[in-house]
């Protein structure tokens, strides 16, 4: 495959890339239980205007771009503010919750070897931890020890203390996490990161910017955030139920001084000083300034109404689930993440890779997990209305793979080439 030796008029061009686009998932449709979260025509509007005016500036230099820093800035501080992250804590925007990630697993690392002299390290956490941690594990040499999860998908944290040691550098914790939708107990596991002063970083890229408004509508939400004593690091995706473009994300430190073990000075080259915040260098403006303008236009008030419609959706899913003979909802998720698998104990067996093929010949697009076989769905308000659709297509997918022999596909969560 070689570049054309000449140039294409710009209307074809994007003739073409409006034909690659037509086999992507049908977004905005309101069918799609994961990868992107639709705000509303509004919150479009608003974040392509935004996306326009900094298509082509860089916040590789806030010198050069001072608006990007200053965006950057408050929207790190309107986040801390909503995980109640007080006077001291800091942060840095990110490509997505992956990097955030990375980023707090290497300031742990880093505090450590500082503080503790830990030349070895390891971190604990749950098998339920999204797989970024093992990817930050396998980038910075860190040893991970994995503890089993409870029946109900929360983790096990006497399994956890079990594989604690002088050498730890980082116990991490969910809210909630990805697989089953269900929050860890934040505060025992922050606990226990204490003992040996380690770091706790909670994974919130899913719940940060849905915990806080549910909470503001009178949820009950168990304590997660910079409430917990031990809390170190948290990371929070704008880019998912925050409604910006992707990729936005925060990495918030509960001080500055925790937050100078992530960042990465230099002053050896002939280029002069060289300093970077997290993983990249040169930073496209344009996610920075969508996500500083979807947040806002939508502000506290936008973000709690779109909160209320999720989770009502939400709730209404796990009902009509539950509603059906051979299905069963895995753990007890309460907010906007749910996995929907076989009951074995049922008359009526589902193979339920099958059952999400057949969903997906209606337009639905689930993820698709395992252990133990699970199609899982992230609700939004951009699926909301489309519910009893939904939940009339699953009965129909239902009653067409019921004892069928084809056990379906099983899917990934990858991208490889």
């Amino acid at each position: 495959m070689e570049l054309n030796a000449q140039g294409r008029p710009v209307e074809e061009v994007l003739e073409d890339l409006n034909a690659k686009r037509s086999r992507d998932v049908p977004w905005r449709d309101g069918k799609v239980f994961a990868m992107v979260f639709d705000g509303g025509p509004s919150v479009h509007e608003v974040a392509e205007r935004a996306a326009a005016l900094y298509l082509h500036e860089n916040a590789l230099n806030t010198h050069a771009f001072p608006s990007l820093g200053e965006i950057q800035s408050e929207v790190v501080g309107w986040t801390s503010a909503l995980l109640h992250g007080g006077d001291t804590a800091a942060g840095f925007m990110t490509s997505g919750g992956t990097e955030s990630i990375l980023c707090a697993v290497l300031a742990a690392r880093t505090r450590a070897e500082t503080e503790r002299g830990i030349t070895a390290p390891e971190m604990v956490l749950p098998i339920s931890a999204h797989a970024a941690f093992h990817k930050a594990a396998e980038m910075f040499k860190i040893e991970v020890r994995v503890a089993p999860v409870h029946e109900d998908f929360t983790a096990d944290v006497d399994a956890m203390a079990a594989l604690i040691t002088s050498n730890t550098v980082l116990v991490v914790g969910s809210a909630p996490q990805y697989p089953q939708g269900v929050i860890d107990p934040i505060g025992e596991i922050a606990a226990l990161a204490v003992e040996v002063g380690a770091s706790c970083h909670v994974d919130a890229c899913m719940g940060g910017f849905v915990l806080p408004f549910a909470e503001m509508n009178g949820a009950h939400v168990p304590p997660w955030d910079f409430r917990v004593p031990g809390v170190t690091t948290i990371s929070a995706d704008i880019h998912k139920l925050g409604y910006a473009p992707k990729g936005a994300s925060v990495v918030l430190h509960r001080t500055k001084e925790l937050r100078r073990h992530q960042t990465f000075t230099f002053d050896g080259w002939l280029g002069g000083m060289y300093a970077t915040p997290n993983m990249q260098g040169s930073r496209s403006g344009v996610p920075m300034a969508a996500a500083w303008a979807v947040m806002q236009h939508l502000g506290i008030d936008g973000y709690r109404s779109l909160t209320a419609t999720t989770l009502e959706a939400a709730a209404q899913m796990r009902a009509g689930i539950r509603a059906i003979d051979g299905l069963r909802i895995l753990g007890d998720s309460q907010f906007h993440l749910l996995a929907m698998a076989a009951d074995p104990e049922a008359n009526l067996q589902i193979p339920i890779f099958a059952l999400g093929d057949a969903l997906a010949r209606r337009g639905w697009f689930h993820g698709r997990q395992y252990p133990p076989d699970s199609l899982h769905a992230t609700v939004s308000a951009g699926t909301a209305a489309m519910m009893d659709h939904y939940l009339e297509d699953l009965a129909a997918a239902v009653h067409e793979v019921s004892g069928s022999a084809d056990s379906g596909t099983a899917g990934a969560y990858a991208t490889i080439e």
